[in-house]
Order: C-alpha cells, then structure tokens, then sequence
C-alpha cells in the first residue's frame, strides 16, 4: 500500500523527470533559434555559401528538437491538472493567463512561421525567409519570458491577494508579471541556453575538425562557438551573481542551503567559501568541510565579514533538502567556469594563430558538448529544490498543492510517462547523432551548385573565394 507522503514524492518525481526532459530541449529550441537567424543574416551580408550550408544543416537539427520538444511539453502540461489540481485551483488565475500568454503569443508565431523556416528556402524571397527565421527566433524568446515569469511568481510572489476561498487573485498585474526575481531569473535562462547551444556547436566543429581539419563549416563552428563562450559566459558570472543577491534577499533559506550554511560564522568573521562538504540534515552540520575563511563574504556581500541567514535559524520543516542543493549549486558553478577557461582559451590560441592546430582544445569542446545542458539541469535543481517545502514560496506548500489522487494511479502514470519519455529520447538522440555525424558540406563546387539552385544568382566559385574563418 502506498502512502499520501509516498504519492507526493512520486508526484514531485514524475514532474521533475518531465520538465528535466523538456527544459533541455526548450532551452535548445532557443539557442538554436538564435544560432539561425546568425547564420542567414551572415549568408545574407556576406553571401558566403559555407553559411547557407551551415544554415540547412542546422536546421534539420532544430525541426527534430521541436517535433521532440512539443511531445514533452503537451505531457508536462497535463500534469498540471492531474497530479496538482489543488494548485491549479488556488493559483489558476494568476499562473493561467501566463501559461495562456506563452501559448498564444509565443508558441503559435513559432509555428505560424516554423513552415516557412523549414520549407520555404529557395521558395519565398529571400529577406521573407530571413524574417520568418527572426520571427521563430524572437517566438522562442517570448515563450522563455511567460514561462519564466510564471515559474518566478511562485518564486517569489507578488501582485496577488488571497480570497475567502484560499484562491489567488491577481490585484496589479505588472507586480504579477515583472515579480521581484524574475528579471534575473528571466536573463540567466536566456545566457544559460545560449551557452548551452554554444557548447553543442562548438563541440560538433571539434569534433569535425579533428577528423577533416581544413572543412570550413567545421572551422566556423568551433570560431564561432568559441566567441559565444568567450561572450556569453563572463556575462553569465555577472548575472549569476546579482541573481544571487535577489535570492539573498528574498529566498534566505535557499541561499543558505546552497552554502551549506547551517550556523552564523564567529562574531567579527565572514562567510566562508566552502570547497567541499557533506551536509547531514540530520546532525544539522557539515561533514568533510572543506573551506576557506571569509571569502564566501566576497560574492555574498561584497566585503570580507559579511553574513547570511543560516538554516539554523528556520523550523526544520521549511528547510530544503540541502545535499541536492549545495552539490547541483557547485556543478552549476564549476562547469560555467569551464565554459569561461574554454572561452579564454579560444581567444589566447586564436591570437596565437593556432586555433586550428590546437588539437587538445578540440578534444576539450568536444568533451564539453553537454556541459551546458547539465549546468542548466544543476541551477534548475538548486531553484526548485531550493524553494521546497513550497509551491508558491512562503504561501503555499507542495504538500497542500498535490491532486487527490490514487497513489497507484500516479505511480502507473510515472512508469508509463519513463518508458515514453526514454523511447522518445533514445529514437531522438539517434537522429541527432547521425545529423550530427554528417561533417557539414565542404566542396566549393556543390556548396556554388547549391546556392545557386536556391538563389537563381550567378555566383561563381571565384566570387566567393576568401577567408571564412569567423
């Protein structure tokens, strides 16, 4: 017989398996989408047809995470109303217009021109394409910004009042929408999934480069992933670090399980950092604590004797699971300083002259390849675990906002949800890698054919000779 308490934690289980599925292919949706629209305004300006082959490539590479992405996003969504119905009734008027706001504005411009993208080159004018792939770019962009701001309300709620009946009423919907987190919540996603996509194009032009080192499309990819790296991830630390005063200030008990900070430090010390720990919430201490006195202070306040809020300080049963958060924190942190040594690294072997010759760096991306979807999968534990034991933080708690439903049924959904989700993701990363496998079209002589079939231009090989490295 399974308990209401073991139900719950299959409830939470089967929606943390879903969205860790579909925040990877959503954030992928966005990275490439980007990464597009780069490329055909590039082939546009410069009429380079290594661009408009890298263009197609790609392209086939984003049809395929979206025809994945949709199928995990319609299930995601039903478990709003089958396994917490108590939060569909209590927020419903608040969260519903924003999840109806990102299918409306973002989800169906995306669609509406995601035909076009796909189907429409050599078809339609050539700026009505490139507008068509801003569209999709900027739909991506759109659905991110409800999605989050939804998922920032219940961060950090504001613009609401509770009715008689417990349920929530939206009182100032600019407070509802732009709620204290969410601009920074809003911009680290973003980075995160331009980072992600950095990462996976990068290391796709190592790992062709290593193979054909003089493929041009494979040179492209790994210049340009690098500049990415090199842009995106210092901008990443910076907006990290105010996201963490935001959380500072209004999720404490989050912030100091990220820390592992049970007790306040000695009067007159800092915060330390801590390298390495193994926290017992039992004991309510670290274990193994490895540390380094007052510099925690530094990101945390800024000074050197600073202090936050410990966990000490809260009832035991507002508390977050603090292992979960404290490790996904330092993965998080520890891969985007990965991202930021490869990043330098591009730029001192590029000035050196050596970037094509720079086997090890080539074998680094390509062993980078996932880093940015497992730093994204980390910060997603740190925000979600890290709010528990609340659904909508510090008003309503998970174990109020669960469905009155049989606990064999959520467990004979969670299994079935595994076996789908798993056939899906295994048939979808086999294309992928194929796709993926195929080095990017070289041959000056079909990359000249193939824009002309697609422009109608007079093009010769002659005009297009030059440099393409980025």
């Amino acid at each position: 017989m399974i308990s209401q308490e073991t139900a719950l934690l299959l409830a939470r289980s089967q929606f943390a398996f879903t969205i860790g599925f579909h925040i990877v292919l959503a954030a992928f949706t966005i990275g490439l989408a980007q990464w597009l629209m780069l490329l055909e305004g590039l082939w546009l300006w410069r009429k380079q047809p290594v661009y408009l082959n890298l263009y197609k490539y790609w392209s086939r590479v984003f049809a395929l995470n979206v025809a994945v992405g949709v199928v995990t996003g319609v299930l995601m969504e039903f478990q709003f109303g089958t396994n917490w119905g108590a939060l569909a009734s209590r927020a419903g008027a608040v969260m519903g217009p924003m999840m109806y706001m990102e299918v409306l504005i973002a989800f169906f411009l995306e669609a509406g021109f995601m035909g076009v993208v796909l189907f429409g080159m050599g078809k339609v004018r050539p700026w009505v394409h490139f507008f068509a792939t801003c569209v999709v770019a900027a739909g991506s962009i759109f659905s991110a910004f409800w999605i989050l701001s939804a998922n920032s309300w219940m961060q950090t709620p504001a613009g609401f009042v509770t009715g008689a009946d417990g349920r929530f009423q939206p009182v100032d919907w600019w407070a509802v929408i732009f709620n204290p987190s969410f601009p920074y919540r809003f911009a680290h996603m973003t980075i995160a999934a331009m980072l992600a996509a950095a990462c996976l194009i990068a290391a796709v032009g190592a790992w062709h480069l290593l193979k054909h080192p003089d493929n041009r499309g494979a040179r492209l990819m790994f210049s340009w992933g690098l500049w990415l790296l090199l842009a995106a991830a210092p901008l990443q630390a910076v907006v990290g670090d105010l996201h963490g005063e935001n959380t500072r200030d209004h999720q404490p008990v989050k912030l100091a399980a990220m820390e592992g900070s049970w007790n306040p430090p000695p009067p007159g010390q800092g915060e330390p950092l801590r390298l390495f720990a193994i926290p017992d919430m039992q004991a309510q201490r670290n274990h193994a604590e490895l540390a380094i006195p007052n510099i925690g202070s530094l990101y945390l306040r800024h000074n050197l004797s600073g202090t936050i809020h410990s966990l000490n300080q809260y009832p035991a049963d507002e508390r977050p699971w603090v292992p979960g958060v404290f490790f996904s924190f330092r993965a998080m942190v520890g891969l985007g300083l990965l991202m930021i040594f490869f990043g330098v690294a591009g730029l001192v072997t590029r000035l050196r002259g050596k970037l094509w010759s720079a086997r090890w760096l080539q074998r680094g991306m390509v062993a980078m390849a996932p880093a940015g979807f497992f730093a994204m999968l980390a910060g997603w534990l740190v925000t979600e675990t890290g709010r528990q034991p609340w659904t909508v933080y510090g008003v309503l708690r998970t174990a109020h906002s669960a469905s009155p439903v049989a606990p064999s049924l959520v467990l004979t959904s969670f299994i079935a949800i595994v076996l789908v989700y798993l056939a899906i993701f295994a048939i979808g990363l086999w294309f992928l890698l194929r796709l993926l496998g195929r080095a990017p079209q070289g041959d000056e002589k079909e990359a000249n054919a193939e824009v002309a079939e697609q422009t109608g231009s007079g093009i010769t090989p002659q005009s297009i000779r030059g440099r393409y490295d980025a």
